[in-house]
């Protein structure tokens, strides 16, 4: 999975062919899937990678992809945009989707 990806849209795609299919969302405990109607607190998934995305034309365009795979083996995707330690999520979630620069 070492691979970069010319924009968002084209990793998604590849990613979901490599079976990572669960379209993951932030919720204040950890993450969930609305299509399976469960949630997993931040102990329970793990993130695999990230990708970072920078619009062309604005900031605003500025995402991360996060693949993350849980402990039951749920694989899936998780987009959001670099503000996503505004919002009103557990500690633990920041500290599992922290990027370190250093790497």
């Amino acid at each position: 999975m070492e691979k970069s990806y010319q924009s968002l849209s084209v990793a998604i795609k590849a990613l979901q062919e490599e079976g990572y299919t669960e379209d993951f969302n932030l919720v204040e405990e950890g993450i969930e899937s609305k299509s399976l109607k469960k949630t997993w607190k931040a102990g329970d998934c793990k993130v695999i990678k990230h990708y970072r995305f920078e619009g062309m034309s604005s900031t605003d365009d500025n995402s991360i992809l996060y693949v993350i795979e849980t402990v039951n083996g749920k694989k899936g995707l998780l987009v959001d945009s670099y503000g996503v330690y505004q919002g009103s999520i557990s500690p633990e979630m920041i500290k599992k989707l922290r990027i370190d620069y250093d790497e």
